[in-house]
């Protein structure tokens, strides 16, 4: 007799069945996945109805199932979402450099869910937004009056060559946007004694594009400080043009990164890793040249893009995003349909600031809809924030919008190092996350802005 495991969350309640046998494992969670079955063909999956439904468990998603959890009740809001943990991933930066340790960010995914929403502990594979469904890895079939997609974005690490198979045998090799690799940093950069230390940004729209750089200014100091420093080569291979798209601070990293000695090389893409050799192989995205260099340590940051689930639905654009109006967040076809964060084609740096942000407007536009009502009044601005770690006490706190101008909190000149950012970074961000953005609580900085500002400010 075939044996499976089901997992599901119901309202604050956790049903699990570990290798039963079939019949048992359906019985097992009776009436609610009666005929649960993780290889049943779509037409005889389980059947599920929601007032909304959640894609996602990530900052946005979280957000939304609080908001409209408080507003629907107890049962009429679904979040699919297969991980256990759910991890505050701008904290990774000071964990990869050993500042914070990794369990700081984490805490259990049914401890950031609202109780009274259902947990369906499960990925999304296909969406059929015509007859308002989605269907899942072990055979449900959700419908949802109201759909909200925020599966951000996977990590593609498979289209380097060589990895992510490297990790495993090069502790040189690190990267903080895994959970299994932002621990390898702070060895990686403790081990380094003389060559080239590497930092990478691929050929992809990417979460916190200012991550890439974060790091690599952690290690620097921590090198400096060391006396390592003048036997080691800090070299930034960017597949960008520029070292950040707002010219304001780029201005001031490009000063610092001149103060600092780092090479930064513009148009390198990481193609392959060879850590048999210590080699990183980079292909210049305008002549397609490719060079190799040696590593003492090398930083992969991976491409991204949306999750597979995605690519092949009628939600998304040619780039797999999901295409939503950038002022509304309400998708281009389906009025029921709405995005959050990453996984959306909003021309916007992708951030948790961003997210912070897009919650409020998700919450006023997706509350109309759900009333009948035409969307108006707020709209989304574009707003988004990246704390640019410059040293283990110093941050450029750089604000902006999705035409790349400053949008600034503070009546200061935040281009500056200062460690007052720092202590927003790493104390301040950290508790309002956990306490305030995931629950629904915290929409950005707009309303604090206008009143530094004395309603100067947009």
């Amino acid at each position: 007799m075939a044996s499976r495991k089901v997992s599901l969350v119901l309202t604050g309640r956790v049903l699990m069945c570990q290798q039963l046998p079939a019949q048992a494992a359906r019985a097992a969670v009776a009436p609610h996945v009666a005929s649960f079955s993780s290889s049943a063909p779509l037409e005889t999956a389980k059947k599920m109805n929601y007032k909304m439904v959640v894609v996602g468990g990530g900052t946005g998603g979280c957000a939304a199932a609080h908001m409209f959890s408080r507003k629907l009740g107890k049962g009429n809001v679904a979040v699919i979402e297969p991980a256990d943990t759910h991890y505050y991933q701008p904290l990774w930066t000071l964990v990869g450099g050993g500042l914070r340790k990794l369990d700081q960010s984490a805490q259990p995914m049914n401890k950031v869910l609202p109780g009274a929403c259902d947990w369906i502990k499960d990925s999304a594979v296909q969406f059929d937004p015509d007859n308002n469904t989605v269907f899942t890895k072990h055979g449900y079939e959700v419908k949802y009056d109201f759909l909200v997609c925020a599966m951000g974005l996977q990590l593609n690490y498979h289209l380097i060559k060589g990895l992510p198979e490297a990790f495993d045998v090069d502790p040189s090799l690190c990267s903080n946007y895994w959970d299994k690799t932002v621990i390898k940093t702070r060895p990686a950069m403790e081990a380094v004694t003389e060559g080239n230390v590497i930092f990478t940004f691929p050929n992809s729209p990417i979460k916190c594009a200012g991550a890439p750089q974060k790091i690599m200014y952690l290690t620097e100091e921590y090198l400096r400080q060391s006396g390592k420093r003048d036997k080691t080569n800090v070299i930034y291979n960017t597949s960008l043009g520029v070292v950040f798209g707002v010219k304001k601070y780029a201005e001031a990293l490009t000063k610092i990164v001149q103060e600092r000695n780092i090479q930064v090389n513009f148009r390198h893409n990481l193609i392959e890793v060879r850590p048999d050799k210590k080699e990183a192989v980079f292909e210049h995205l305008d002549t397609k040249e490719q060079k190799v260099f040696d590593y003492a340590m090398l930083h992969v940051v991976p491409p991204m893009s949306t999750p597979e689930a995605l690519w092949n639905s009628p939600l998304v654009n040619e780039s797999g995003y999901v295409t939503v109006k950038r002022e509304t967040l309400q998708h281009t076809k389906y009025p029921n349909v709405f995005g959050i964060g990453d996984n959306t084609d909003i021309p916007t740096a992708k951030t948790a600031a961003a997210v912070a942000s897009q919650t409020g407007i998700l919450k006023k536009n997706l509350a109309a809809a759900m009333n009948g009502h035409e969307i108006a009044g707020k709209q989304y601005d574009g707003y988004t924030s990246c704390p640019l770690v410059t040293s283990k006490n110093t941050v450029i706190m750089a604000e902006f919008d999705w035409d790349g101008q400053p949008l600034e909190t503070f009546p200061i000149n935040q281009a500056k190092e200062r460690r007052t950012m720092f202590h927003f970074k790493a104390d301040i961000f950290p508790q309002m996350y956990w306490h305030m953005l995931i629950k629904g609580y915290w929409h950005g900085p707009g309303l604090f802005r206008k009143a530094m500002h004395l309603g100067m400010s947009r």
